[in-house]
C-alpha cells in the first residue's frame, strides 16, 4: 500500500463512518428553528470536536492498547464487528427518527450563544458516538498502526485525511438546506442504505485481516491483502 493510497482508505473508512451526508437530516433536525448563521456555528463546533477527539486516539490509541494488554489482531477483530454491527443499523433503520424532536425551538439568542448552547446538548448522542462512536475510534487506531510504515509522512497522511473528512462533514452541515432539497427523503434514505453496505464489508474485511495475523498461513494472503497480492 503506497502513501496516498493509505490516505484515500483511511478518508473512505472515515467518510463512511461519519456519514456527513446521511446525517444532514438529522442534523437539520436537531438545529431546526436556527438562523443560517446560528446553524453554522454548531457545524462547526461539531466539525473540531471530531477532529481533536479522532487526532487523540490517533496518537495514544496504540499506546491505550498496549497499557491494557490487547494485541493489534484483536482490537481489529471486536473493530470489525462493532463496524458490521453499525453499518448493519445504517442499512436497516432510519436514524433521523431518534433526533426528530431533538430541537429547542426557533433561535432567540445570538448565533454563537444559541451554538454553544446547542452543542452541550448535542455532543451526546449526536457528536459522540453517532459521528464519532466505536468504530470510528477503532478504525482511526488502526489505520494510526499502518501509518507507523510510512514515518513522519504516514502521521502527516493521516491527520490531514482526519482534517479532510472533518472539513467534509462541517460543509456538508453548512449545505444542509441544499442537500436536503436536492436528494429529498428518498435520496438521502439511499444514501444512508448505500454507505452502511460499504461499513460492513470494510467489517468483514477488518475481521478477516486480524483472524490472518492471529492464523498464520490459515487464511490466503489474497483474501486478507486482495489488492496488494496482485501487485
Amino acid at each position: 500500500m503506497s502513501l496516498t493510497e493509505y490516505a484515500v482508505n483511511f478518508f473512505v473508512a472515515l467518510f463512511a463512518l461519519l456519514d456527513p451526508i446521511g446525517n444532514v437530516p438529522v442534523f437539520a433536525a436537531a438545529t431546526a428553528g436556527a438562523l443560517a448563521a446560528g446553524r453554522r456555528w454548531v457545524a462547526l463546533y461539531i466539525a473540531l470536536f471530531a477532529f481533536v477527539f479522532m487526532t487523540f486516539f490517533f496518537f495514544s490509541g496504540l499506546a491505550l492498547l498496549e497499557f491494557f494488554g490487547i494485541s493489534l489482531p484483536a482490537f481489529r477483530i471486536a473493530g470489525g464487528v462493532i463496524l458490521f454491527l453499525m453499518g448493519l443499523e445504517m442499512a436497516r433503520d432510519d436514524f433521523t427518527a431518534m433526533f426528530a424532536d431533538a430541537a429547542e425551538g426557533v433561535e432567540t439568542e445570538g448565533p454563537r450563544a444559541y451554538a454553544r448552547r446547542r452543542f452541550e446538548r448535542l455532543v451526546v448522542p449526536f457528536a459522540m458516538p453517532l459521528l464519532i462512536g466505536p468504530g470510528a475510534i477503532s478504525t482511526v487506531v488502526i489505520y494510526a498502526s499502518e501509518a507507523k510504515q510510512f514515518g513522519l509522512q504516514g502521521l502527516g497522511a493521516g491527520v490531514g485525511a482526519m482534517a479532510a473528512v472533518s472539513l467534509v462533514t462541517m460543509l456538508c452541515f453548512w449545505l444542509t438546506p441544499v442537500i436536503s432539497k436536492l436528494l429529498g427523503r428518498i435520496g438521502l434514505t439511499i444514501v444512508v442504505r448505500v454507505l452502511g453496505l460499504i461499513l460492513c464489508a470494510m467489517a468483514v474485511q477488518f475481521i478477516i485481516i486480524g483472524v490472518a495475523d492471529t492464523t498464520r498461513n490459515v487464511i490466503l494472503k489474497d483474501v486478507s491483502a486482495p489488492y496488494t497480492a496482485k501487485k
